[in-house]
């Protein structure tokens, strides 16, 4: 019976591309199913054999341990240089964007407490 082994759900294009790299290199027989065509189904890596479960889950964790001390540390490389992307830098770079998004917040805020301040009149 297949078995879900690596789900695909926010996972970065290039983590994804790895690990179904690492897979293939390690000769495990996997399949991919796709988020489907409204993004609402499950997107995720399945073995086909439970047999190579183990091995398939410690090659994966190693990996992300191993991504994780290399992601902090380019994270701290960028910080230490300066080029870390800060909020400033999203407005920067699309202000209407962020003003629109504002807009819309406060107008939710605004609709969800406004019955509650009528309540006391």
């Amino acid at each position: 019976m297949p078995t879900r082994l690596f789900a695909l759900n926010g996972v970065p294009d290039d983590e994804a591309e790895d690990v179904r790299a690492l897979l293939t290199a390690a000769g495990i027989n996997y399949y991919e199913t796709p988020a489907g065509n409204w993004g609402i189904s499950s997107p995720a890596l399945w073995l086909n054999d439970d047999n190579q479960w183990e091995q398939a889950r410690s090659m994966i964790a190693a990996y992300q341990r191993e991504r994780v001390i290399r992601v902090r540390e380019e994270y701290a490389q960028l910080r230490r240089e300066g080029r870390h992307r800060t909020l400033i830098d999203v407005i920067r770079e699309n202000p209407l964007r962020f003003f629109v998004y504002l807009a819309v917040i406060a107008t939710i805020v605004y609709f969800s407490i406004k019955p509650f301040m009528d309540i006391g009149k």
